[in-house]
């Protein structure tokens, strides 16, 4: 019997050195800078699809009268959880009542045995309204919307739940999710899916479907949820571009029901898989009276007071050994305003021996060599990128583009080994279509007076240095832009260790593909390098950053490997 062990353990060992030996050699980081690559968009695939109509299965409301639905969860604490759902019956029309937020109960019940719930919550219900003073325009008023926390929870621990009002009794089936490891140099979520810009659109679909079979443990999702402003208040159907479409309107209208819709589509995945979100413009949705934001500031539940942040509009959270900080671009980012003082103290606040992953997410990027949203948001570059370079943020996330662009390490449009790496993944299949065009391209870069943002200045700038010194655009695709792809897709993030993560970027037409990527790269830290203290030295590598560079190479290229490997030890001995 030994003897067979040893046996399937060598063969074990032979076959993985000869897949690694063979096997798709990954990049790291540490390779970099490397040239730019375009991979234009696929003309024998759809730019874009229709949205998916209300009546749709997946949209349509199922349960009855007080029953729980729209169910869905977000991280509160390392040993906390928020779960939020919906109970009642929206309105719309030209008159609509509120719903009474005290009339039914918001109770979570849970435990660690399936049925057997030891531990009770309760927390708040709320609803909110949609009102458009215009005529021909209609109101919606939402159904009553619950947010409990629960806590206790035990690190990497499977919990069973039901949510709803125990005496009517109106409860929900149960559902079940795991808890995230408690923050820590060695303890991190198996996968990370990041989206941005989703809509929903059969694009959407796909993209949530590719993403539900990467069985992400935790999702991020960088803002433009919905895109129930593409709407009138009427609904019909939904249309890329609402300016076109109706100039007349006489307000940005929105029909709230999508709201409801996208709930109950994304509810299988969120009832047991923990969503952060942050806003994109998408999200503003206005009212008379500068009233903005409602749907987003009601439906969602963040950690905004466990991080100090006290709004839904910027926080931050643990997920494991990785600190990720959710920053609002459609508020006030200036440096003497309470966002940029929060993220100050919160950067300052890190503790990098602990979490030494830092993550920052916002909606809009900083860089971006696409004509759409081109230096869009430059006035908030301007006031944020030194602070968070400073602090050694390694990875920034961003959406608004509907394109994938992965960057080369780069700081204040220079090349830097210090610098964040920024990845856009607003990609995720929304309505508005696929950007294609790129401001390099020949009589594609937009004119200074294109792109101008929703919220904040414009500080548009020609180009101080490099190939496109004096320029508004490159003629060629930036040095610092490693990777652009036209394609709808989302991406994963595993981090392995505290010093590399594996980042794959899967386009939504390889959803049937084994083992397939579009773009695929080994994310490295050199905190010895690039440490918060010396980040500001500049961008030469001294003889121990080459030592560092080397190490980590070797690391990232065999660290899959080795859990592995332990993991059949400890299984045949």
């Amino acid at each position: 019997m030994e003897d067979c062990k040893l046996c399937i353990l060598v063969t074990f060992f032979l076959i993985i050195t000869k897949v690694v030996v063979t096997g798709k050699d990954i990049p790291t980081t540490l390779e970099g800078p490397f040239d730019p690559v375009t991979i234009r968009f696929d003309p024998s695939l759809r730019q874009g699809s229709d949205d998916i109509p209300m009546d749709d299965p997946r949209l349509k409301k199922n349960v009855t009268s007080m029953f729980p639905e729209q169910i869905a969860l977000a991280l509160s604490t390392p040993t906390s959880m928020w779960v939020s759902w919906v109970t009642g019956d929206a309105q719309i029309g030209s008159n609509v009542t509120t719903l009474d937020p005290t009339s039914v109960a918001s109770e979570v019940w849970y435990g660690k045995e399936s049925g057997k719930y030891t531990s009770k919550k309760t927390g708040n219900a709320t609803v909110y309204s949609q009102l458009y003073p215009f005529e021909g325009l209609l109101n919606y008023t939402s159904g009553i919307i619950h947010h409990v926390i629960i806590d206790g929870l035990e690190p990497g621990t499977k919990y069973y739940y039901r949510c709803g009002d125990s005496s009517l009794p109106a409860m929900s089936d149960e559902h079940v999710f795991e808890t995230l490891l408690l923050p820590g140099p060695n303890s991190y979520p198996r996968r990370i899916a990041l989206i941005g810009d989703l809509g929903l659109t059969s694009n959407s679909s796909t993209t949530i479907d590719h993403l539900t079979k990467n069985d992400p443990s935790l999702i991020l999702m960088v803002g433009d949820l919905t895109y129930a402003n593409q709407y009138l208040t009427t609904g019909g159907k939904g249309v890329p571009c609402f300016s076109c479409a109706f100039p007349d309107a006489p307000i940005r209208e929105t029909y709230q029901p999508r709201w409801d819709g996208w709930g109950r589509f994304m509810k299988p995945l969120i009832s047991r898989v923990p969503m952060m979100v942050i806003e994109g413009n998408h999200e503003i949705e206005p009212q008379v009276a500068g009233i903005t934001f409602k749907s987003y500031l009601t439906r969602f539940a963040v950690p905004a007071e466990e991080s100090g942040s006290n709004t839904n509009f910027y926080y931050s959270f643990d997920a494991g050994g990785v600190h990720f900080i959710m920053l609002g671009a459609y508020v006030d980012y200036n440096s003497t305003g309470a966002q940029y003082a929060w993220l100050k103290e919160e950067l300052h606040k890190v503790d990098r021996m602990v979490t030494p992953w830092l993550v920052a997410a916002m909606h809009p990027p900083w860089y971006n060599s696409y004509s759409s949203h081109y230096q869009e948001f430059e006035c908030m570059r301007l006031e944020m990128e030194e602070l968070l370079y400073q602090y050694g943020v390694d990875i920034i996330f961003s959406g608004h583009v509907h394109a994938y662009e992965r960057m080369n390490r780069v700081y204040n449009y220079t090349l830097h080994s210090c610098g964040p790496v920024y990845i856009t993944v607003g990609d995720s299949g929304n309505i508005e279509k696929v950007d294609v065009d790129h401001a390099d391209d020949p009589g594609k870069c937009p004119s200074e007076g294109d792109n101008i943002p929703e919220f904040g200045g414009v500080c548009h700038l020609n180009f101080s240095s490099g190939p496109a010194k004096g320029k508004f655009c490159w003629d060629r695709q930036p040095e610092w832009s490693a990777f652009r792809e036209s394609s709808f897709g989302h991406g994963i993030l595993e981090v392995l260790n505290s010093t590399y993560a594996l980042w794959t970027w899967h386009r939504n037409q390889d959803i049937y593909k084994e083992e397939s990527s579009g773009d695929q790269i080994y994310i490295v830290r050199q905190p010895e390098l690039c440490s918060p203290s010396t980040s500001l030295k500049g961008s030469n590598e001294t003889q121990q950053g080459a030592q560092v560079k080397e190490s980590a190479a070797v690391s990232a290229k065999w660290a899959w490997f080795l859990p592995l490997f332990f993991i059949v030890i400890i299984a045949f001995c």
